[in-house]
């Protein structure tokens, strides 16, 4: 297969994407993060901004190949990480060293099935806290994550 140029593989990712997020879009999340443009950060941020998911590396490197880019295992993880340190995705540790990166950063929780490995969004609404703990002097709560794993039960 032939390198894509920057247009070439847009053109194959709208061919071959049933959702994908606006290149002007995906340009816009980045001015506001302060993350620059390149041709591979924009081929990831369109895939990955199309719809809320949670989504492996491994998955979102499979999903753009399948769009019909060329990129490497690298710069999906690289990108990942960059988008998670400027607060365009949610990484997520969930079993080991199993990192799950969410689109959808505003405010929620999270159902994980460790069986099936389905991971669904809670909304804040529907989990309730009594009290939470005194928090270290000269801090203040920045968030609050919540992962409810379950399993199914064993008669």
């Amino acid at each position: 297969m032939d390198k894509l140029t920057p247009t070439d593989a847009s053109s194959a990712l709208v061919a071959s994407t049933p959702l994908l997020a606006t290149e002007a879009a995906v340009r816009a999340r980045f001015a506001a993060s302060g993350i620059g443009c390149t041709s591979q950060r924009l081929l990831v941020g369109q895939v990955l901004f199309a719809r809320d998911q949670h989504v492996s590396a491994d998955r979102l490197l499979a999903m753009v190949v399948a769009a019909g880019a060329r990129v490497s295992k690298a710069t999906v993880y690289n990108t990942l990480n960059l988008f998670a340190d400027h607060g365009l995705v949610r990484a997520l540790q969930m079993d080991g060293d199993h990192t799950v990166f969410d689109s959808n950063t505003a405010p929620h929780h999270h159902l994980y099935d460790e069986q099936s490995g389905e991971l669904c969004d809670v909304a804040v609404d529907e989990v309730a806290f009594a009290r939470l703990p005194q928090l270290p002097s000269g801090t203040e709560l920045a968030g609050l994550d919540v992962v409810l794993r379950v399993r199914r039960r064993t008669p």
